[in-house]
């Protein structure tokens, strides 16, 4: 018998393996696609560091950093050159700088603000006027990422703010996003402070008295991504079993599980869903209607990435900042276009040059379907409209993730509480990834872990 099957093979199943393997339990990882990472996927083109998914992760959030020195990768580790970061916002025709100062869409610098083309008079001095708000006395419920930015600062400020800054993040709609999920440090500042401005130069104070050192805002491996992926693979050692194939359905037995993977049956005490939840919400019909109803409920959206690589010199009067970001209200195509090498060093010659373009997000899944050559013709007129950009690429590449970006809106801590309380209550059945706590790899690698931890404290070493 199988003692642990885990369901997907991305970083989330991958980290539930890896200290599966370091509490001497082994396990099966069966993964329907042809290779492990799932969107954590490294190309190296022309000694170019090409990242086909995510490129880098939050500092603030330690768990991928943890995994990564118990892996001994820590001297791979860079920073992005946040001393050179310029984002931009195309509005009206021009890109427009993100005043300094503000830290994601919270003003914290007075000038800048005031100074700046982004937003109009009427919001810059609503924005002033929010530093006076005082805290709430009664508890509110769950409102979107646009009620909530709205009540603060205006619509004008969702619109070229919340809504460019969150499709980069989430390829989702703000009007449908649960704030409380999606930005609940916000959350949080609003109910102590009241002021999000006063209370983001609080906790600034604070940090600075406490002399806490500035990390970068976002960190990767010199090598990409992918060398991570790599490094637990390895790690996880002859202990883990892949199965490349679809898990079909799960069904409950005397011991534990069984598990229909193409023609094969899998028996197994424990099972981690670290697939994504729609998939695991059609795997699970037979086991619990209502674990595979809230499963379903947390929609997703899909993502593409189109990486250009440019003679540098071709391209130099046009690499703008980290990159810049495309309002809904502005947009055709593009999400946003991010400088590959402005934003971390050493991942791209100095002679050529990088862009990452992001398309898709909800509203727009329908661009996946679209052929290649019709996308890099699509992505090429935006360049030349945006950034003047006219050279022809040396290389160019498309990656597809279709269904990818889990979406929480408004009710997700709701829901996902009553699906954690149904999971308990069937012994040997857990999910990890990131459809539940957070989308981002430090979260993915901490609910693999927590199952892991699960796993361990009620199956001794096999």
């Amino acid at each position: 018998m199988h003692s642990v099957a885990i369901i997907g093979a991305g970083i989330s199943g991958l980290s539930a393996a890896y200290y599966l393997s370091k509490a001497g339990i082994a396990c099966t990882l069966i993964e329907a696609r042809p290779r492990l990472g799932g969107v954590v996927q490294t190309e190296n083109i022309r000694n170019c560091v090409i990242e086909a998914g995510p490129d880098s992760f939050l500092s603030a959030k330690p768990w991928a950093m943890d995994l990564i020195r118990e892996l001994g990768l820590e001297s791979e580790v860079i920073g992005s050159n946040d001393h050179q970061r310029k984002t931009y916002v195309w509005k009206r025709g021009r890109l427009v700088e993100l005043p300094d100062g503000l830290q994601f869409l919270v003003p914290t610098r007075i000038w800048p603000m005031a100074t700046s083309p982004l937003v109009s008079l009427p919001t810059k001095l609503r924005m002033a006027l929010e530093y006076f708000r005082r805290p709430r006395v009664a508890a509110v419920r769950d409102r979107s990422v646009t009620d909530f930015v709205e009540e603060h600062y205006g619509r004008e400020a969702v619109e070229y703010l919340a809504e460019p800054l969150l499709s980069g993040i989430h390829g989702g709609d703000p009007g449908q996003l649960s704030v409380s999920s999606v930005l609940p440090r916000f959350v949080e500042l609003e109910t102590k402070y009241g002021s999000l401005t006063r209370g983001v130069l609080a906790e600034r104070r604070t940090a600075a008295s406490n002399g806490v050192r500035g990390l970068p805002l976002f960190r990767t491996l010199r090598g990409g991504l992918g060398r991570l992926i790599q490094a637990m693979t390895d790690a996880a050692g002859a202990g883990t079993t892949v199965v490349y194939k679809p898990v079909e359905s799960i069904e409950r037995t005397e011991t534990g599980f069984r598990l229909r993977a193409g023609e094969d049956w899998l028996s197994a005490t424990h099972v981690v869903l670290a697939c994504e939840a729609h998939q695991a919400a059609q795997i699970t019909t037979g086991l619990d209607s209502r674990i595979s109803s809230l499963l379903a409920s947390v929609p997703y959206s899909s993502s593409m990435t189109v990486a250009l690589g440019f003679d540098r010199g071709a391209v130099k009067n046009q690499m703008r900042g980290f990159g810049f970001l495309v309002p809904k209200r502005e947009r055709r195509r593009l999400l946003a276009a991010t400088w590959v090498g402005n934003k971390f060093p050493h991942r791209v010659p100095d002679s050529l040059a990088v862009l990452r373009c992001f398309l898709g997000g909800t509203g727009d899944d329908g661009v996946l379907r679209e052929n290649d050559e019709s996308i890099l013709a699509s992505v090429r007129e935006e360049l030349s409209l945006i950034v003047g950009l006219t050279a022809e690429p040396l290389f160019w590449k498309v990656f597809r993730w279709p269904l990818s970006m889990a979406q929480y809106t408004v009710g997700h801590r709701e829901r996902i509480a009553e699906l954690e309380g149904r999971l308990e209550a069937i012994p040997g059945l857990y999910a990890a990834g990131n459809a539940y706590h957070g989308i981002g790899m430090p979260d993915c690698v901490r609910t693999g872990k927590l199952a892991a931890e699960s796993i361990a404290r009620k199956a001794g070493p096999c």
